[in-house]
């Protein structure tokens, strides 16, 4: 078993908080909370090179690459080494949705994961979620209330929260609304332990 992660001296300066992000793809949506929240330290897991580079680039254009840092691997390994309530804010934004049945066992929302997304939140903090696969929603909605640790949206199809106003649309949700598809939006927060 791997020791929990030591946090502190993570970044240069001190930071208020620490949010994390999971596949953050081209960068887009984490550049942006980068830029908005000064006084915020990041993690943003991405294990595909294109979107590594392309989020640095986001960084390198805006001067704010010392509040970041990027884990190029399966964000699942790094959950199991985060410590205890030491995420403030966790995005999850349009995870692949392995739409055949055969390949469910692969999506990120699964038992396992929200329970180790519920260890790593602060008490009180967000879970935000986002996809445009129909399926998934309702997977997610249903796996996340099974898992009792967060609070948010009732499972009814059509009674989605709107996008958050600090969440810039992604090439991803640029792609999903080109094709016709609607994005929903998932806010969840941690229940007190």
């Amino acid at each position: 078993e791997q020791a929990r992660l030591e946090l502190n001296g993570l970044f240069p300066a001190p930071v208020r908080d620490l949010w994390l992000e999971i596949g953050f793809g081209a960068g887009e949506h984490l550049a942006h909370q980068v830029r908005t929240n000064p006084d915020v330290g990041f993690i943003g897991c991405e294990p595909f090179v294109q979107g590594v580079a392309g989020l640095l680039r986001h960084l390198e254009a805006d001067g704010t690459s010392g509040r970041v840092r990027i884990f190029p691997d399966d964000a699942r390994l790094l959950l199991d080494r985060l410590p205890d309530a030491s995420i403030g804010r966790l995005f999850v934004l349009f995870p692949d949705p392995w739409p055949k049945n055969r390949h469910h066992k692969r999506r990120l929302i699964d038992a396992e994961t929200l329970a180790g997304f519920a260890r790593i939140l602060k008490d009180g903090t967000e879970f935000r979620w986002a996809s445009d696969d129909m399926d998934y929603v309702e997977w997610t909605l249903e796996r996340v209330a099974a898992s009792g640790a967060f609070s948010g949206p009732e499972q009814r199809s059509g009674d989605w929260p709107s996008q958050p106003a600090d969440w810039p649309e992604t090439r991803y949700e640029q792609k999903a609304r080109a094709a016709g598809r609607a994005p929903v939006f998932l806010r969840y927060v941690r229940i007190p332990r």
